[in-house]
């Protein structure tokens, strides 16, 4: 029984926590040295390379569907 409360506890303990794979993808490091140009640029590890832009932009207009694709995209010349 005290060895299946030790498996639990360890199980539930070691999803804790945020991290992050890359120091500038954390918002709290933005302002770091190394988080900014040029010294990222290299290893692309600035955060507006790591982050999505669609989660710091809106999206305006309709989502692209397959009835509206975007343009450009390989869906137009499908025949």
């Amino acid at each position: 029984m005290l060895k299946r409360l030790a498996i639990l506890f360890t199980i539930a303990i070691s999803g804790c926590g945020d991290q992050y794979r890359y120091h500038c993808q954390d918002p709290k490091h933005f302002g770091d040295e190394q988080c900014k140009k040029p010294a990222c640029e290299f290893a692309q590890t600035c955060p507006d390379y790591l982050i999505a832009p669609i989660l710091e932009k809106k999206l305006e207009g309709n989502p692209p569907s397959p009835s509206n694709p975007p343009s450009g995209s390989a869906a137009t010349n499908c025949r």
